[in-house]
Formats: C-alpha cells, sequence, structure tokens
C-alpha cells in the first residue's frame, strides 16, 4: 500500500489576521508550503480544502478558492471537506486516500477558516451547527455550553476539577509563549486561571473564560507526497498510522464525559503502528476547552476514566513531562480557526519531528501523536507520526 509522507508545510500567525477573506489567508500559506517542499506547483496532482465556513463567510465553493489565490493552481483538480473541528484533518485525510489510490504523486492540503470578523453571538450559533441541533440547539453559551454541561456532569461524578483544568490551561498557555504562531502570548498561571473574576468569567457551567479555546483566523498547508518523491526531496515525515473512528452526534445516546470514539481511533492506531502510548515523544491534541484535554487524557490511555486529574497534578504532560501534550500551547492557546485547526496540528507535530520547530523544539522527537476531534469527540481522528529522512 502506498503511504503518503509530508515534505513540506506552512503556518499563518493565529489570531485576528489582517487578510480579509479565506483567499487572501490561503494565498498567505500556499506558495511557503511548496517552497519548503522544495516542489513547483506545476507538480501538483490534486488539492485538498478544509474549510468549516457554514455562515463564517458568504462565498461557499471552497474547493475553487485555492486557485483564485495562486493562479497557477487553478486548473489542478480541487476538492472542499467539512467535518466540524476535525475539518483539516478530513482534509489530510482525503489527500493521502488520493495519492494511496495511485490518482496522483503530490497532493495539496489547505486548512484554513476567518472567524473574527464574525459577531460573537453568530458565531457561537455557526458553531452549534457541529452539536445535534435538535435536541442541543438551545443550550445557552453556544458550544462552549456543551462542554460547561459535560465538564458539569464529569464534576458531579467525580468531584470538582476545577484546579485541574486550570493547571491545564496555565500549562498550554506557557506553551503558547514558544510558539510564534499562537494567537495569544500571555502565560497566565494557574491562579488567574482558577479563579472566577471579572478578566476571567465563568462562560458555561464551570468553565471560565481560561477554559475556552480561542475565536481566530487562520491558515496551514501540507503538501503529501508519494514514498518515491518524498525520496528526492530534503525531508520526510511518515504516518505510521491514521485512523478515524465516529461517534454518535446527539449527546443524550451516549455518555458525552467518555470519549468512546476518541479511544477506539487511539486503540486502532497505536496498535497499526505497532507501539504503546509511552513510545510516543509528544502529543497534539484538541483542547478547544479545558475539559477535553482532560477527558482526552482518559481516551488516549494515560490514566482510568475518572483519573485524569491526576495526569496534569502529577506533571507528566507537561514540556518536561513524560509525554508533552500540546507544546504549541494546543487550540486553547495557538487559536480554533475551525477549518485550519487539523492542519496546523500536524505541521506543529511535523515541525517537531523534523527538528525544525525553533523556540517550541523538544529534544529527540522520533514519535509524535495528533489527535483532533470534530463536535464533541464525534468525528474522532488519530495520526501517529515519525520521520524518516
Amino acid at each position: 500500500m502506498i503511504t503518503p509522507q509530508m515534505i513540506g508545510w506552512a503556518h499563518s500567525k493565529f489570531g485576528k489576521a489582517p487578510e480579509q477573506t479565506l483567499i487572501e489567508l490561503m494565498g498567505a500559506v500556499v506558495p511557503d508550503a511548496l517552497t519548503h517542499a522544495g516542489v513547483g506547483s506545476d507538480r501538483v496532482d490534486g488539492i485538498f480544502v478544509g474549510v468549516y465556513n457554514n455562515g463564517f463567510s458568504p462565498q461557499a465553493f471552497e474547493g475553487s478558492l485555492v486557485g483564485m489565490a495562486v493562479p497557477e493552481l487553478a486548473h489542478v483538480p480541487s476538492t472542499h471537506l467539512e467535518n466540524a473541528c476535525a475539518t483539516g484533518s478530513a482534509a489530510l485525510y482525503a489527500a493521502m486516500d488520493f495519492i494511496a489510490a495511485g490518482r496522483g504523486k503530490i497532493a495539496l492540503v489547505v486548512g484554513a477558516e476567518k472567524m473574527t470578523t464574525t459577531p460573537t453571538a453568530k458565531a457561537g450559533d455557526i458553531m452549534l451547527t457541529a452539536s445535534y441541533r435538535e435536541e442541543e440547539g438551545d443550550i445557552d453559551g453556544g458550544f462552549a455550553g456543551i462542554f460547561g454541561q459535560i465538564a458539569g456532569s464529569y464534576f458531579q461524578r467525580y468531584g470538582d476539577q476545577s484546579t485541574e483544568l486550570a493547571m491545564i490551561a496555565a500549562k498550554n498557555h506557557h506553551n503558547g509563549m514558544l510558539n510564534p504562531y499562537a494567537h495569544m502570548h500571555k502565560d497566565f498561571g494557574v491562579a488567574f486561571c482558577n479563579t472566577v473574576s471579572e478578566k476571567n468569567p465563568l462562560v458555561a457551567g464551570p468553565l471560565r473564560r481560561t477554559d475556552c479555546s480561542l475565536i481566530s483566523d487562520g491558515a496551514a498547508a501540507i503538501v503529501l507526497a508519494a514514498p518515491e518523491v518524498a525520496a528526492e526531496v530534503e525531508r520526510a515525515i511518515a504516518f505510521r498510522a491514521h485512523n478515524q473512528v465516529n461517534d454518535v452526534l446527539a449527546l443524550s445516546r451516549r455518555d458525552p464525559t467518555e470519549f468512546a470514539g476518541a479511544r477506539g481511533a487511539w486503540v486502532k492506531s497505536l496498535e497499526q503502528a505497532g507501539v504503546a502510548l509511552d513510545d510516543l515523544d509528544m502529543v497534539e491534541t484538541h483542547d478547544c476547552f479545558t475539559i477535553a484535554e482532560l477527558l482526552e487524557y482518559e481516551a488516549m490511555g494515560l490514566a482510568p476514566r475518572g483519573e485524569g486529574g491526576r495526569v496534569i497534578r502529577e506533571g507528566v504532560t507537561a514540556r518536561d513531562g513524560r509525554l508533552p501534550v500540546n507544546p504549541s500551547g494546543g487550540l486553547k492557546s495557538r487559536g480554533h480557526p475551525l477549518g485550519a485547526t487539523g492542519v496546523s496540528q500536524h505541521v506543529m507535530a511535523a515541525m517537531q519531528l523534523a527538528g525544525e520547530a525553533e523556540t517550541m523544539q523538544l529534544p529527540d522527537v522520533s514519535l509524535a501523536g495528533v489527535f483532533n476531534m470534530g463536535g464533541a469527540a464525534v468525528a474522532n481522528y488519530v495520526s501517529i507520526l515519525e520521520r524518516v529522512k
């Protein structure tokens, strides 16, 4: 089976971007990704675009926008994919399938979102489209309200974890200080994150502002290549494993405090890769809210159910811990432009594996995990990455 490899990438600074359109955001990363890969636009066989949109922009048909941003790519087959907050990984996995099927040798993956020009209330309503609106569409606080309910249920069952969530937030903001692409460069500390105040109010349930990821603009791009092409260029990051596992959309039909789909994706990918969790040197995980990262500790196997809090208390996931999690700052600090997030996470891990993470660089990274999810652990993607060149 043909296993595509990442040979180049580019990443914009996340935050309130000066670029006003998706075309401009894409145009800011695509040429740099091709340059980084060392291939010309004439060698790209397919383009896969991840944009959630659903009202963030009046312009749909996003697959066509890369050709508008980079005219040399206007005639290359291009497809748009959407899978909620896992839109970027959906585009990446589709590009991998394209190469694996022998339809092309080089594929370009672009994830982007322009969110900050949308009023906050409308943005919240748009993000609720990633929930089962028939039952969850009227929850106060938008998607934060959904995760607020999940946090409340978890606290009721296992005890108040507010301090542990504050520790996760503080860890990721501390890591984000080292990331030049991060939306927020501010090291809040545990005490601030753990205190409800005018600057850190409750948002939904027990979740405070510091427990919630940021509304961001941004874009990221990856160049994928067949192994024989990757052998010709400077670097190659391989997928030791990649799997998607879904779960039921409606929270009423499952236990929302058990990320069962996420656990399934981790089990499949670790088994496919032939490694244990302890073999990984780092993980980029989907901390849209701090309660999500805590539940993901349990889903990936760092702790039994109900004991995720001890993982952060014991420093396991700190930069100098046994398994650093979100050394980039995660969604919490790096930002969460929905369509770009899955691509961004893979870029952050690839940078570490290639030794190109600069101020973020961890020592001796040879194997990395990436977890990206759509909705409340509905579409779950886990990649195990390694450097082969």
